[in-house]
């Protein structure tokens, strides 16, 4: 008599073969088999095989409750600061009661100092908070409290990546802010997978966006991002949060920018700017002087220009470098601005005033570490562009800002009074734009009105 197999055994064993699944980890969609290429999102070596329960998870039915939109009203002033004055310009002026917070940064950029920070001035305020830990121990954790000084009492550590059991304590205690380091080592029992796979990391949050409108506990995660720059995990993960805010900058410099991107309760947009320093990180508050403190000197290919981050206007420097080029092709790197704006702006100058940038390399940096992304940037990079081939300075009391259309003609940017006030403000004393018409200057303060990159062209020459 034949031997029966290993699957028949376990069959009448009454052993079930676990059902697998491979599931894209950066859009979630399935598939029975491994695909090089996900068919959803269109990324590359995403596919990781996960094992699905057999066993259906049954939710207790319950009646659903109806409000009548009239009687819906909530309380707009309920925000706690928390103590420090450029995290709460980003939040819209504090945290919000039973709001879900996603911070997103680099590994090693300093979201862990911040919320630790965050975490002390809000337990000696008199709230409690409780600090998962998922990702260090305790005792690393209370030696970066310690040298930071956060060491306030009301602060309690959970080294804990159950969320079944991080809910069960925040149910029998709820804290005034909850904070979970990271979302991506936080894992459900209740499903299979591995921390940090879609599946988890969806369950995860939904379990503690639970948590957060039910007992009205503020909850703050902390998750990582991919080499592109976002948020790591399924995208859903930032359409069920309250709030967005990526932490931005280089390691090796001491700047750091909290930038809001989704804020159901506030703007978005906003910027808050740190240093980091022994003492933690440190709010900059007044950013403008500090990103233009080094420029002792006019030199080519640099200029100041005023832009807009959220409510706030910011001068920021912008440098360009062109010199001629021993490859085939001219390299054109750019640091902090689009690639394509700078090729943009490239050819409208060819072609609008005459310049050649033909067998150059052309280098532009923002200072800083900051990121400009608006069509503003395009008068100030032209000017700094034409600066830098013809090697002739840019005064140091110039400030720039407007958009530059295909045709050459230079658009008014918004927000211009904000932009020349604070220009004033940091002793700059000409502003080379295209401002509206009737718009009146500060006192002290004289407009070079540029129509067109041709008037640009013949003022550097």
């Amino acid at each position: 008599m034949a031997e029966a197999s290993p699957a028949a055994r376990r069959e009448s064993s009454g052993l079930a073969r676990a059902k697998t699944v491979w599931r894209c980890q950066s859009c979630g969609s399935s598939a029975p088999k491994w695909l090089g290429r996900c068919p959803g999102c269109g990324e590359y070596n995403t596919y990781v095989e996960e094992v699905e329960s057999a066993e259906a998870v049954s939710l207790a039915a319950r009646e659903a409750q109806r409000i009548p939109l009239a009687e819906a009203h909530g309380r707009e002033d309920h925000r706690e600061p928390c103590g420090i004055e450029e995290l709460d310009r980003v939040l819209g002026g504090g945290l919000v009661g039973g709001s879900l917070v996603l911070l997103g940064g680099e590994p090693g950029i300093g979201k862990s100092t911040l919320l630790l920070q965050v975490a002390s001035l809000v337990a000696a305020s008199g709230g409690s908070v409780l600090y998962v830990c998922g990702e260090e121990s305790p005792s690393q954790v209370g030696l970066r409290a310690r040298r930071i000084g956060a060491t306030s009492t009301g602060v309690d550590l959970m080294p804990e990546t159950d969320i079944a059991a991080v809910e069960s304590a925040v149910r029998s205690e709820p804290p005034a802010l909850l904070i979970v380091d990271s979302v991506q080592t936080a894992f459900d029992p209740e499903l299979s997978g591995a921390p940090g796979s879609v599946g988890q990391v969806r369950a995860a949050t939904a379990r503690l966006m639970r948590i957060a409108k039910d007992l009205g506990v503020t909850t703050v995660l902390v998750g990582h991002v991919t080499k592109e720059g976002s948020i790591a995990g399924p995208r859903v993960l930032e359409h069920m949060v309250d709030t967005v805010l990526y932490f931005e900058g280089d390691r090796d410099q001491a700047f750091r920018i909290v930038r809001a991107v989704k804020n159901r309760f506030g703007p978005v947009s906003e910027i808050g700017m740190f240093e980091m320093a022994e003492e933690g990180l440190v709010p900059v508050g007044d950013p403008s002087s500090l990103l233009l403190g080094t420029r002792a000197a006019a030199v080519p290919g640099s200029v100041a220009m005023a832009t807009m981050e959220g409510s706030r206007p910011l001068l920021v420097e912008v440098q360009a470098l062109v010199t001629p080029s021993y490859l085939q092709v001219p390299r054109r790197l750019a640091t902090g601005i689009e690639s394509a704006r700078l090729l943009q702006v490239i050819a409208v100058l060819e072609r609008r005033a005459g310049l050649s940038f033909s067998g150059h390399d052309v280098h532009v940096s923002i200072a800083g570490g900051v990121k400009v992304l608006e069509p503003a940037v395009d008068l100030p990079l032209a000017v700094a562009l034409a600066s830098a081939l013809a090697d002739r300075a840019v005064p140091l009391d110039v400030a720039a800002f407007g958009e530059v259309a295909l045709t050459g003609v230079v658009r008014p940017a918004p927000h211009s009074s904000l932009r020349v006030r604070e220009a004033a403000r940091q002793g700059l004393t000409t502003v080379v734009a295209s401002l509206p018409e009737g718009f009146a200057v500060p006192g002290g303060v004289r407009r070079s009105e540029v129509s067109s990159v041709t008037d640009l062209a013949a003022l550097l020459r």
